[in-house]
């Protein structure tokens, strides 16, 4: 099973992070450097991935400028030796084949998806999120792919969380536990309460999808009220028979969705880079009266 395409969802409003994001797309945020997109797209390339998706809209042109090449620039940096600067992104530029889609209004993740049936055809295909960022050896999408090249079935990632936090995720009630980490899903819940939760693996925002995905989100349309959503196709996936799996992906996942979320991201990368660790720390121990700091093994984590 080759599966060699995955789709990034782009064209939110980013209206948490205004006025930013009345001009520059939530997903350009900086970090350490590179622009929050930039460890989707180079997560997807580090699990195989070829072709790239992306689904934005008319005011989130600096991501196609982004991966994109500017001769002028390495020229530029060529001429002062600075040419390592840009080498990641030209990595990924020269290695994957870029595509867009402009989605008209937000009318939902699952609508999103749905216009990617053309580029996606009869495959298996990755969705990542660029909210969330996961940071692991091995790329969480490639950790699906390996499960649903085993399966021969959608696989989406999920992660524990803690009971009081269940109600801000799609939670999976499971049918079987197949190993420690790999479960096969009986029915999702999109953000349960507390007391109905089936379980506490709430879906993060990487999968691993059938083509028949579109066939669901093209039936669920038809009766949609409001935004058309992805965990409800997968829903009726599984009502129509289709297996459905979820693996606990291993790595660490920051959620730059959210000014808290995005802040939390910088620092805690920051301090496990060592360009920026030792920088940061002297920050905080001048406001030491205002942070907490407790003892990590290899570096301080900030508490925020």
């Amino acid at each position: 099973m080759e599966i060699t395409k995955v789709v990034i969802p782009a064209a939110g409003l980013g209206t948490r992070f205004l006025p930013y994001t009345k001009t520059v797309p939530k997903e350009m945020l900086p970090i350490l450097g590179k622009p929050a997109i930039h460890y989707s797209v180079e997560e997807a390339v580090n699990s195989g991935i070829e072709h790239v998706l992306f689904i934005t809209n008319r005011s989130k042109a600096l991501i196609s400028n982004y991966f994109d090449s500017n001769t002028e620039l390495d020229f530029f940096l060529q001429d002062k030796n600075k040419l390592a600067d840009v080498k990641g992104i030209n990595r990924l530029i020269k290695e994957t084949h870029f595509s867009y889609i402009r989605q008209s209004e937000p009318l939902g993740l699952g609508h999103a998806i749905l216009m990617a049936k053309p580029f996606v055809g009869k495959e298996y295909f990755g969705i990542a999120l660029p909210d969330d960022i996961i940071i692991n050896k091995r790329p969480s999408l490639d950790q699906l792919i390996r499960i649903a090249r085993q399966e021969r079935a959608t696989v989406i990632a999920v992660q524990e969380v803690p009971h009081d936090h269940v109600t801000n995720y799609g939670i999976i009630r499971v049918k079987k536990q197949i190993t420690p980490n790999l479960f096969h899903v009986e029915s999702l819940v999109e953000k349960p309460s507390i007391k109905d939760a089936p379980s506490n693996l709430a879906i993060v925002g990487r999968y691993v999808v059938s083509h028949k995905i579109f066939a669901s989100l093209e039936e669920i349309s038809g009766y949609a009220t409001q935004e058309l959503q992805l965990t409800d196709a997968l829903c009726h996936m599984l009502q129509h028979n289709e297996k459905v799996f979820a693996y606990k992906i291993e790595g660490t996942r920051y959620d730059v969705g959210t000014p808290r979320g995005w802040l939390k991201t910088v620092v805690d990368l920051g301090l496990q880079d060592p360009l920026h660790k030792e920088d940061i720390l002297q920050l905080v121990q001048q406001h030491s009266n205002h942070f907490f700091l407790p003892e990590t093994s290899g570096h301080k984590k900030l508490s925020i």
